[in-house]
């Protein structure tokens, strides 16, 4: 077995930068995303769901740079256009949403889509007995299944 300098199969580290790498694009989505509904937001909502939104990005720009590092320590190299991004990502695009209920909804969906790439992760990381990503992913999941949990008690 060929290990990396971390002393991982270097195949199972291969496997694992490619959806590091798609977590990366998909996180960068919601990031504009999020920075689009903190700009657009309108209505009764507002001054709540403003500061919200600039939570989520602040947060979704410091997993980017944990994501990007995290590809380069596993000694991959982490995409880095828009061009890569969206041609990469499942996370839907919200364009020129102000109304509070698409925006949230747009959350739960960006989230939902992230949860299911960072659970393959997991798994991989597992597997690949790489406990720094493994690490990683298990609070990635923790804080957003809390946070689609507040985004779904919003909405009823």
């Amino acid at each position: 077995m060929s290990t990396t300098i971390l002393g991982l199969d270097k195949q199972k580290t291969e496997n694992l930068v490619k959806e590091l790498n798609a977590l990366l694009a998909n996180f960068q989505v919601y990031y504009q995303n999020a920075r689009g509904l903190h700009w657009n937001i309108k209505g009764k909502n507002f001054f709540e769901l403003h500061m919200k939104f600039e939570e989520f990005y602040t947060d979704a720009q410091e997993k980017v740079d944990l994501i990007a590092e995290r590809i380069l320590t596993l000694q991959g190299t982490p995409l880095h256009t828009f061009e890569d991004y969206t041609s990469v990502s499942k996370v839907p695009v919200g364009k020129n949403i102000s109304n509070d209920v698409e925006a949230v909804k747009l959350i739960i969906d960006s989230l939902s889509e992230l949860l299911k790439i960072e659970r393959l992760i997991l798994d991989l990381s597992d597997e690949a007995e790489d406990e720094g990503t493994n690490s990683m992913m298990s609070d990635f999941i923790a804080e957003q299944e809390k946070t689609l949990w507040m985004m779904n008690a919003w909405l009823s």
